[in-house]
């Protein structure tokens, strides 16, 4: 379903599944407010690091995310200002591991679904409109995936 790692050159003007964990697994974001913040970070950085959002969900331990950093931009660059700012937004830390996995799908519609069914197995809701820190909820403003 994917491919190319993180260290490719290619990063910009792709469809990009990304995935960041938290330092040692702690689940930060199953606090409520938390991960109300990992959320609001993610629109708020937008503003300054544009980028176009697919999905998304926000994990007790991890983030998935499925974006596009239009051309000019930097993916490392926008998921190190999201983890810093989202950091200093909770006021505590360090909360990351230091690296994230970044693959280019060859499945975007697949690497979607797979997003927004992570809390389901991880038996967190029974469907994934239920979870309220996923785009799938139908709270939060994504693009519409279109098959590339």
């Amino acid at each position: 379903m994917l491919f190319k790692s993180q260290r490719h050159p290619l990063q910009n003007d792709y469809l990009m599944f990304i995935t960041t964990n938290m330092e040692k697994r702690k689940p930060v974001f199953s606090e409520p407010a938390c991960a109300r913040i990992a959320v609001e970070t993610l629109y708020g950085i937008q503003q300054f690091y544009p980028f176009f959002l697919y999905g998304f969900v926000i994990m007790p331990n991890h983030i998935h995310l499925l974006l596009r950093v239009p051309d000019g931009g930097s993916v490392s660059k926008t998921i190190g200002v999201y983890k810093r700012a989202v950091t200093f937004n909770i006021g505590r830390g360090p909360l990351w591991q230091r690296r994230f996995h970044m693959r280019i799908p060859h499945d975007p519609l697949g690497a979607l679904r797979y997003i927004h069914m992570n809390p389901v197995k991880a038996g967190l809701c029974s469907s994934p409109e239920e979870y309220p820190w996923s785009s799938a909820s139908g709270r939060w403003d994504v693009m519409e995936l279109v098959t590339f």
